[in-house]
């Protein structure tokens, strides 16, 4: 079955480069009909998106801090004023200390701990907050990014585990408030990805080895399976999805152990 989404607008939040997960669903979207708009923070990622929307036929883009306010309230207000009514929002956006990302949770500061879950599990809220009174209608489809290191210990994962878990909590609570309005709210949980993000990770090279070894399809999942995923979220074929963690890892997340020959 071939999903059109044309007729269909949105914004993609979090695009850093080609390779981020962010982009891949972008272009999995736009591949499949979806007219975009994006955002991106300060002038350095302003410069690496614009060219990536430009291939996609966009030239809506918009900076945006997602810790102020009036940076978002600004960012929504031009989306409105472009598009009167959009229909969904992904939201690829988290942040650690990458220096609190390796050794031990238990030396978590207490000002990257509040940041952590500022950038990535309360501005999902924010960010819903302002989507949902542009979605009118027929609603619309709400995507935020996790990772099972959310439910299971991940070594170097530390507060971002923690920060996942809130974030999947809100996806739950804002799926809930927002279903009779016909919006569906849902998070896509990747499992390690060559990214600039997972990158930042203490150990990532070990923990993606790792998990394509292990995972019972024996790969890690690619940007089009996950830029596919979004795509029948955001389509009809999504309309009774919502309040899901839905897995895209090649299946490692069902494992209580390592496959047998690498024990």
């Amino acid at each position: 079955m071939t999903i059109s989404l044309h007729g269909k607008r949105g914004l993609v939040m979090g695009v850093a480069n080609e390779r981020s997960i962010a982009w891949g669903i972008a272009k999995a979207l736009h591949d499949a009909g979806a007219e975009l708009a994006f955002t991106y923070q300060g002038e350095a990622f302003g410069k690496r998106v614009e060219p990536l929307a430009a291939s996609v036929g966009s030239d809506f883009l918009v900076d945006v801090d997602v810790t102020d306010d009036a940076s978002l309230d600004a960012a929504f207000a031009a989306l409105g004023a472009r598009w009167p009514s959009i229909d969904f929002v992904v939201h690829a956006i988290a942040y650690s200390d990458k220096a609190e990302l390796t050794g031990r949770f238990l030396n978590t500061s207490r000002a990257n701990f509040k940041h952590s879950m500022d950038i990535s599990a309360y501005s999902f809220i924010e960010v819903a907050r302002r989507a949902h009174p542009l979605m009118k209608d027929a609603g619309g489809t709400l995507i935020t990014l996790t990772y099972q290191g959310s439910m299971k210990v991940v070594p170097n994962y530390n507060v971002m585990g923690v920060a996942k878990a809130a974030l999947e909590a809100a996806t739950r609570y804002l799926a809930n408030d927002l279903g009779p309005e016909g919006i569906r709210v849902n998070a896509i949980s990747p499992g390690p990805m060559k990214t600039l993000a997972g990158a930042a990770i203490g150990g990532a090279r070990k923990t993606y080895k790792h998990t394509e070894a292990n995972a019972p399809l024996r790969s890690n999942a690619t940007l089009e399976a996950v830029g596919g995923t979004a795509v029948w979220l955001v389509s009809d074929a999504g309309a009774f999805t919502t309040g899901e963690i839905v897995h895209v890892d090649g299946g490692y997340h069902v494992l209580g152990m390592p496959q047998t020959e690498n024990i």
